[in-house]
């Protein structure tokens, strides 16, 4: 496996060298060897250090009553900037790992919360930022809440704690719709009975599970699935979180917190007068942020499935369950492995806490930091315990790749459950990363779902890897058996079945196709912008391309790159025993068996045969 980590890290610099060249079907052609230049990989420094300056300089004009409009326009260009969405820190900041070491309780200054404080001493414990005294901080606390309500922002305080004095906040801006929404997807996996469409049906419903599985019921699609209980397709979910960082949940039930705080206005209605769920639309449209959850099958049964669903969803963030009774099994190693591959930041959460004896839990605990510290992952578990610890590390583990949050949950008694949904609202999303989805580039959208819609026609659903779209725009989809592109127009277009008139790079929508057949498209196609000439393979529907492979343990996965799935041919490799083994590199040739399908250089591969399973990047097309 630490062979298999630094080839990663090789995969991760050439697809970022090769990121968004220009559009061109692959095509079969004579074989040619590819080469690469591998260069020594970035040291990581330290997290969150970006936002530092402004922070400073917000506290500062906060702290001065004569400065208050400076600090309401730079709280607007940073949320400007920040698509809507800030994180504050009020105070001095602890280390980063005194807080990872914390327990239950908060850090403080030498473990001591009577002792006396003084900046000097705060610098020399490493402690960040500046020193407020209480007075002040509550003066600046006040004043970021006027300031924030100045600019039509919500100021929501996450955490905060007296010794010394500090507080974190979050400040949102609403959307101005469902377009500028923010989304974070997170792919759900691990081994079978892990629980993880219990706690998906927990924390996007609000209620908790009876211990008999009736939270999960609400999210299985097929009636084999509720009567084993186990999931077999891919499953998607949603929880929205609204502008003052409070989550909406499709039903509120008589005597929850929100309906004792009045926030849920019709709690106390008869059954027959209060709307028992609301639709995903409705959710959206109230959210500033809503979280997908991509529910995959942890049967093995079910692997070509889970991997289409964990590679064709682009998820920021890959959330692995593992139950608390079992440890990690099974699947849950081949989960974490593809997830390694693709180089998608890891959330770990053990379930079943309520019902695992200490001692096995314990065992557990010690399993799940021992895989994760293997040469093969090299990664720092950290089990969150507290509110800030869950707060510092929603904005470092998507930064720094080597630290890995551990949660521990209890979908009967709720322990562990406020924290990981306070994680979940600060996750940072990938929709404003320029250099992985670049708005300013042609077109590019990747067709991973297809349906039929009454009165509507043919529906499909994807992810916008490059430019806008809007409705009414004439695009191209394809390649069909021929390797041909048609045209077609996009008739309206649907986030989170909210009707959206433009969508741009980042973002997951549906499309309404006019005059489009069903039957002409299928997944793994894409749509492209309209031109003059469009893209057409030039030989037979079959396409030879260049990658280099890796073979290694544990990596599974049908071949193909995000919604691309399909058989193929090894025509030749550069190995001079013609076979590979676990460790093994070589340029490999493949060739596609059934029709044409759309790649660039850059992407990275998983393929699979029999037992034998592979990790590698597409280096070259052939000419």
């Amino acid at each position: 496996m630490t062979s298999l980590k630094s080839f990663q890290t090789e995969i991760e610099q050439f697809s970022n060298k090769q990121r968004h060249p220009g559009p061109q079907p692959a095509s079969p052609t004579s074989p040619t060897k590819a080469s690469q230049k591998v260069e020594e990989p970035e040291v990581a420094e330290e997290a969150d250090e970006e936002p530092s300056d402004q922070r400073e300089s917000l506290q500062s004009l906060l702290a001065n009553e004569s400065t208050q409009s400076q600090a309401r326009d730079l709280l607007a260009s940073i949320l400007l900037q920040s698509k809507g969405e800030f994180v504050l820190h009020l105070g001095l900041r602890p280390p980063l790992p005194q807080v990872w070491a914390s327990d239950e309780k908060p850090v403080t200054l030498d473990g001591d919360p009577t002792s006396d404080l003084t900046p000097d001493k705060a610098t020399e414990a490493g402690w960040t930022g500046s020193y407020l005294t209480p007075e002040t901080h509550k003066l600046v606390m006040e004043r970021l809440v006027a300031v924030a309500e100045e600019i039509g922002g919500h100021n929501t305080t996450l955490f905060t704690h007296e010794h010394p004095p500090r507080s974190i906040h979050l400040l949102r801006l609403p959307p101005n719709g469902v377009e500028d929404t923010v989304e974070v997807r997170v792919a759900v996996v691990g081994n079978v009975d892990s629980g993880k469409s219990t706690t998906l049906g927990v924390v996007t419903r609000g209620a908790l599970d009876d211990g008999r599985g009736k939270a999960r019921v609400g999210l299985f699609r097929h009636k084999h699935e509720i009567e084993t209980g186990r999931t077999s397709s891919v499953g998607m979910e949603i929880l929205g979180f609204s502008p003052d960082g409070r989550p909406i949940y499709p039903a509120y039930h008589v005597g929850t917190a929100e309906a004792v705080s009045g926030f849920d206005k019709t709690a106390f209605a008869p059954a027959t007068a209060r709307r028992e769920k609301l639709g995903w639309d409705e959710i959206s449209m109230q959210a500033s942020r809503v979280v997908s959850f991509i529910d995959l099958a942890g049967h093995e049964r079910y692997l070509k499935t889970s991997l289409f669903g964990l590679t064709s969803g682009a998820p920021d963030c890959v959330l692995l369950m593992v139950g608390g009774n079992a440890g990690m099994i099974g699947m849950s190693k081949e989960h974490l492995a593809v997830a390694l591959a693709l180089s998608v930041p890891v959330v770990v959460a053990i379930t079943k806490i309520d019902m695992t004896p200490e001692n096995v839990l314990a065992e557990t605990k010690k399993q799940v930091q021992k895989i994760l510290r293997s040469p093969g992952c090299r990664k720092t578990p950290v089990f969150v315990r507290n509110l800030e610890t869950a707060i510092q590390l929603s904005q470092t583990f998507t930064k720094d790749r080597s630290v890995c949050p551990v949660f521990l949950l209890s979908n009967v008694t709720g322990e562990g459950l406020e924290m990981f949904r306070t994680f979940l609202n600060l996750i940072p999303s990938s929709e404003g990363d320029q250099n992985k989805y670049p708005v300013d580039q042609p077109l590019e959208y990747a067709i991973t779902e297809v349906w039929s819609v009454p009165h509507v026609g043919t529906v499909v659903n994807g992810l916008l890897a490059s430019g806008r779209i809007k409705a009414g725009d004439p695009v191209l989809y394809g390649p069909d058996s021929t390797g041909a592109f048609l045209p077609t127009v996009v008739k309206s277009i649907h986030r989170k079945r909210a009707e959206v008139k433009s969508a741009e790079a980042g973002q997951t929508v549906s499309l309404a196709l006019k005059r489009v057949r069903r039957a002409g498209v299928r997944k793994g196609m894409v749509i492209l912008q309209k031109t003059e000439t469009p893209p057409q393979v030039t030989t037979p529907p079959c396409s030879e391309i260049t990658r280099q492979c890796f073979t290694v343990e544990y990596e599974v996965s049908p071949p193909g790159s995000h919604a691309v799935r399909q058989t193929v041919r090894i025509l030749s490799m550069d190995n001079p025993q013609g076979i590979l083994r676990t460790g093994d590199r070589a340029t490999v040739e493949f060739e596609f068996l059934t029709q044409p399908e759309f790649i660039k250089p850059g992407m990275k591969l998983l393929f699979r045969e029999g037992k034998t399973k592979g990790l590698g990047v597409i280096t070259k097309l052939l000419p």
